[in-house]
C-alpha cells in the first residue's frame, strides 16, 4: 500500500512540473520576410514617370537615363537576407543553383507589358516585386503563377499607372528590368553567382564569366515585307537593353516591339525591327549587325546609360 502511494506521489510531481514548464513557454512566430512579407516596404527605385515614347524614331538624347536614376535599386542589397529563401513559399533544398531567368516580353499582350520570372521552385508570391514595380509608377494588372518541368513561373501582366497602357520607353523597361534582378539578388542570395549584376552588387561574383566574342550572336531574318527579326545572344550588363536600342536609333533602325529575356550571366533578346517602314534589306542588315557586334565587344556600357 505505501509504494502504491509512493509511486503516485512520483507521478503527481512528475505531472505538475511538466504543467511548470508548459505554462512558462511562450510560442515565437518568426517573423517573415522577402518577397512574402506585406509589412515590409518594397524597394525603393524613384522613376518619374517618362512620357509615352515608343521604341520607334528614339535619338540618343532620348534614351538616355538620368543619372539620379543610374541604378539606385542596387544600391542596397542585404547579405543576412540568406535565410530569407526559407520564409518566403519557396523551396530550397537543392544543392544545385537554378538559373534565374527574367523575361520581358512586349508581344503577346497588346495591352500590357508581360514580365516572367523564374528561379528554379525557389520563389515565393513575390509581393515585394510587385510592390517595387508600384514604386516605377507601374500597375500589375494581373499575375499567375504555373508550373513546369523546369520549376515555378511568375508571370507579371505591367501597364503604366498614367496611362493604362503597356510600357514601350526602353529606359523604363530596363529600370523593370533592373528592379527584379535587385530583388532576386536580396531575397535569393543564392543567385548571385548566377547573375551578371551579381559581380557587382551581389555577394558572391559569378566563378566565370562569359566571353563576349564567343558568347554573342546575332542573326537578322525576314518577317514580312515590312520588318525583319532581329535576334540577338550576349553576355548580359547593366543598361544593356537601352545601349542596344541606342545603337540601332544611331543608324535609323527603328525598334517597334520585341522580347528582352535575361537568363542567368546571358541577355536574349528578339526585336522586330524596320527602316523607313520596310524589312532590311540585306546591306543594311550587315551594317546592323556589324554595329551591335562593336558595341558589345566593348568591356562596359558608358555610365550615362544606366
Amino acid at each position: 500500500m505505501l509504494c502504491k502511494i509512493a509511486v503516485s506521489n512520483w507521478v503527481a510531481n512528475k505531472m505538475a512540473n511538466t504543467s511548470v514548464c508548459a505554462v512558462g513557454f511562450v510560442p515565437v512566430t518568426p517573423k517573415t520576410s522577402g518577397y512574402g512579407d506585406l509589412s515590409m516596404p518594397a524597394s525603393r527605385l524613384h522613376c518619374d514617370p517618362a512620357p509615352k515614347l515608343r521604341f520607334n524614331g528614339l535619338s540618343v538624347s532620348q534614351v538616355r537615363i538620368p543619372s539620379h536614376h543610374r541604378l539606385s535599386c542596387l544600391a542596397e542589397i542585404n547579405p543576412s537576407s540568406a535565410t530569407m529563401a526559407t520564409l518566403e513559399g519557396g523551396s530550397d533544398d537543392s544543392d544545385v543553383v537554378p538559373i534565374p531567368k527574367v523575361a520581358i516580353d512586349q508581344d503577346s499582350d497588346p495591352n500590357a507589358t508581360v514580365v516572367e520570372v523564374t528561379f528554379g521552385d525557389r520563389l515565393g508570391a513575390l509581393l515585394d516585386t510587385m510592390g517595387a514595380l508600384r514604386d516605377l509608377g507601374l500597375n500589375v494588372v494581373k499575375a499567375n503563377v504555373f508550373l513546369d518541368s523546369s520549376g515555378k513561373h511568375n508571370t507579371f501582366s505591367i501597364t503604366r499607372a498614367d496611362t493604362g497602357r503597356k510600357v514601350d520607353d526602353p529606359e523604363a523597361l530596363e529600370q523593370i528590368r533592373l528592379t527584379i534582378i535587385n530583388n532576386l539578388l536580396k531575397y535569393h542570395p543564392e543567385s548571385s553567382a548566377q547573375l551578371a549584376m551579381g559581380e557587382a552588387f551581389g555577394i558572391v561574383p559569378p566563378k566565370e564569366k562569359p566571353d563576349v566574342d564567343i558568347s554573342t550572336r546575332i542573326h537578322i531574318y525576314d518577317d514580312g515585307p515590312n520588318r525583319s527579326l532581329l535576334s540577338i545572344e550576349t553576355a548580359d550588363r547593366p543598361g544593356l537593353l537601352v545601349e542596344i536600342v541606342k545603337t540601332l536609333s544611331d543608324i535609323s533602325v527603328a525598334v517597334e516591339s520585341g522580347e528582352f529575356d535575361t537568363e542567368g550571366l546571358l541577355a536574349k533578346a528578339k526585336f522586330h525591327v524596320s527602316y523607313r517602314g520596310s524589312a532590311l534589306i540585306k546591306p543594311l542588315q550587315q551594317v546592323v549587325a556589324n554595329s551591335l557586334r562593336y558595341f558589345l565587344r566593348r568591356p562596359t556600357t558608358e555610365e550615362s546609360s544606366f
